[in-house]
């Protein structure tokens, strides 16, 4: 027997080596987690260097593309080829303005509109714009849109190709001169479009494409608030030769809808501006630069890193990425992240997020307000992202870019390091703890699982049990306490059916709801209903039938019929409230009300009389069921102390048992106020007035079955 002291010494023991244990594991972990921070903060800083890098290189080709278009367009406005063109386009243009025109030459035009443009501006709108809003104004538009447009016999976006419409006048002996060398020169510097204005008038006098803009104006044409408008307006008030005015991306309706900017210059003779060349620019340029020609993986992006530009709306200026690699993923993170469906139909629409997808984070607005930095934020697909950001510095626009990448790839090499430090962090700490424990357990295990097994038992676990690991003193206590615990488990089985039994009693007495409410306490159980229905079914002349038949037939074949009637009560969720003899009553409505109790206690009387032929069929005997129904307000409750019974009370009550007891027999007979609520659903005989006890005459009906 182990003494007192040393008992005290061996339990000193094992605590101190349970709390050298967990300190050795808090130090492995604490080392774990100090290492994980660093080398996360590590990664962190050279993803931002790299983010960093990637941005400064798109801004640097985004600038460089702006000032080369910018070098060229002033090298190609200052040219005597330019000059001479605007001088000679213009006055052609003025003498065609002067010239009257065929009505059919204008009715070609207006209808070549309705049937081409205007559909075309429909999908794009999503409605029927009016005609009247896009069709040229003055004489020349509606000239030289015929012959270059209209009567063009290439598709349009060969247009170009045409050099001479061959209609004679000035205009197109112009056109087979300039145009030729215009179109080289717009092909050689990139431009979408090649375009000269007057700036007296605003008028398009020439350009590459031969787009619905063509020869229309931009002071009082169709086009006069486009961001085309605003750059030669600006332009045409200098007379600067170094003067370039740049207009940001706009949906462009002659192009379709499509996103576009303009850059412009003036061009200057002898001091004066006589015209304004424009350089269309279409955004695929600039999102081949942004986006790396779509080749991120190659630029360093890994699976989710991308660049991007936005502008001040914070509408973006170039594609995100998702949208090219993954147009159904793209359009599903959309919705998720609370996209209104109105933008996301643009975008489908349009068929491009440029200048419809909204990103509005603390890169994008730090980056439009001149700050260029780098950090942890919320990106646009609602996921935590590493950024980096900066804004151009480009004249005449307001953009910022932001290239960034997802945290979860960006540190997707730390994580792993971090869940192998915790396994391994674990592992280590697993086998402390198991050293620790089995010195526990040699010393305190069969005191500590029986002082577990009684907290367990107390607890209600009745089925605890400790292991007997020696044959002393201890070992005798446990197998006692085994020995209790099973004895008393056994009892508590035996009450536990006891209890289920007496649970299925009442349930067959009292309904569910009724029963809870006993057991909840409710001494006094009495409720009103407003709306129920109730029936009483009767055997007409069981009585007399059941005298020739012995006892157990009786009975035998009682209860085969009212089992019968018990099942479908419950498949129509009606209550059976009693049996009296050969009687039957049931109720519907109540303990739960229901709308349709009528109807459906006049199909639980349909389906009795089908079931007492069937009954009858069956047994060889005769057997017919009278029914009786009646709907109104009960008082329903609990009577009896040592034999419970639910039953109903009221003039309901009564006049439904009057309803079987003066009834045909096998049929149903209703009241009015059952016949007044399924008139129309079912068939029903007005009997007439009848005589009923305590009530003098009565109109009842008889259900059609």
């Amino acid at each position: 027997m182990v003494s007192p002291s040393r008992s005290a010494s061996f339990g000193l023991a094992a605590k101190l080596f349970t709390v050298l244990v967990l300190l050795g594991a808090i130090a492995i972990l604490v080392t774990a987690v100090l290492g994980y921070f660093r080398a996360r903060d590590a990664i962190e800083a050279v993803i931002f260097d790299h983010l960093t890098a990637a941005r400064q290189n798109k801004v640097r080709q985004v600038e460089t593309y702006f000032r080369t278009i910018q070098s060229e367009l002033r090298l190609l406005a200052t040219s005597k080829m330019v000059v001479d063109a605007t001088r000679e386009f213009r006055g052609a243009v003025d003498r065609l303005d002067r010239q009257e025109l065929p009505p059919e030459l204008r009715e070609k035009v207006t209808d070549w509109y309705a049937d081409n443009f205007i559909p075309q501006m429909a999908r794009v709108l999503g409605r029927e714009p009016a005609l009247t809003d896009y069709l040229p104004v003055g004489n020349a538009p509606y000239y030289l849109q015929h012959h270059y447009i209209v009567a063009n016999p290439n598709p349009p976006e060969r247009r170009k190709l045409v050099d001479d419409a061959g209609d004679g006048s000035d205009y197109s002996r112009l056109h087979a001169i300039y145009h030729p060398l215009m179109r080289t020169a717009a092909n050689t510097v990139g431009f979408f479009d090649f375009m000269l204005a007057d700036p007296k008038t605003g008028r398009l006098i020439y350009t590459v494409q031969k787009e619905v803009d063509f020869s229309t104006s931009l002071q009082f044409g169709p086009y006069h608030r486009s961001n085309v408008a605003t750059a030669v307006a600006r332009c045409a008030e200098s007379a600067d030769r170094s003067a370039i005015c740049l207009e940001d991306f706009a949906p462009y309706a002659p192009s379709g809808g499509a996103p576009i900017a303009f850059m412009a210059a003036p061009v200057i003779d002898r001091g004066d501006v006589i015209g304004v060349l424009v350089a269309q620019l279409s955004n695929e340029e600039i999102d081949k630069v942004v986006t790396g020609t779509r080749r991120w993986r190659q630029e360093g992006f890994g699976e989710t890193g991308e660049a991007y530009l936005v502008g001040p709306d914070y509408l973006v200026r170039s594609g995100p990425r998702a949208f090219y690699e993954d147009r159904e993923g793209y359009f599903a993170e959309l919705k998720s992240v609370g996209t209104s469906d109105a933008e996301i139909a643009d975008i489908q629409r349009y068929g491009t997020p440029v200048l419809h997808q909204r990103i509005e984070t603390a890169a994008t607005r730090a980056a439009l307000a001149g700050v260029e930095g780098t950090g942890d934020i919320v990106g646009y697909r609602g996921v935590p992202t590493l950024a980096s950001w900066a804004p151009l510095a480009i004249a005449g626009v307001n953009w910022g870019v932001v290239a960034k990448i997802d945290s979860a790839e960006a540190f997707a090499a730390i994580d792993q390091l971090r869940r192998d430090l915790m396994v391994v962090g674990g592992l280590a700490l697993l086998a402390l703890i198991a050293a620790a424990a089995w010195l526990a357990r040699a010393m305190l295990a069969p005191l500590r699982e029986l002082t577990a097994g009684v907290k367990r038992f107390a607890a209600g676990d009745y089925d605890t049990s400790v292991p007997v690991r020696t044959g002393d003193e201890i070992g005798q206590l446990c197998s006692a306490f085994n020995g209790m615990v099973e004895d008393l488990r056994e009892k508590n089985a035996v009450i536990e059916n006891k209890n289920r039994e007496n649970e299925e009693l009442l349930l067959n007495v009292l309904p569910a709801p009724i029963a809870n409410r006993l057991r909840g306490g409710e001494e006094r159980i009495a409720d009103g209903f407003a709306e129920v229905t109730v029936a009483f079914a009767d055997l007409v002349g069981f009585t007399e039938l059941s005298s020739n038949m012995p006892p157990q037939d009786v009975v035998k074949l009682l209860n085969g019929l009212f089992t019968r009637f018990d099942a479908a009560a419950l498949d129509l969720g009606i209550e059976k409230i009693k049996t009296v003899g050969d009687a039957y009553m049931a109720v519907c409505g109540l303990p739960e009300p229901c709308s349709d109790h009528a109807e459906r206690m006049v199909r639980m009387a349909i389906r009795m009389i089908h079931i007492s032929r069937e009954h009858a069929l069956e047994h060889k005997t005769s057997l017919k069921l009278r029914v009786g129904i009646n709907s109104g307000p009960v008082v329903a409750g609990v009577i009896g102390k040592s034999k419970y019974i639910y039953d109903l009370w009221g003039d309901t009550v009564n006049l439904a048992s009057r309803m079987e007891s003066g009834g045909v027999p096998d049929s149903v007979q209703v009241t009015r106020r059952v016949y007044e609520q399924l008139q129309g659903q079912f068939v029903f005989e007005a009997r007439g007035v009848i005589e009923v006890k305590g009530k003098g005459k009565v109109e009842t009906w008889l259900l059609g079955l």
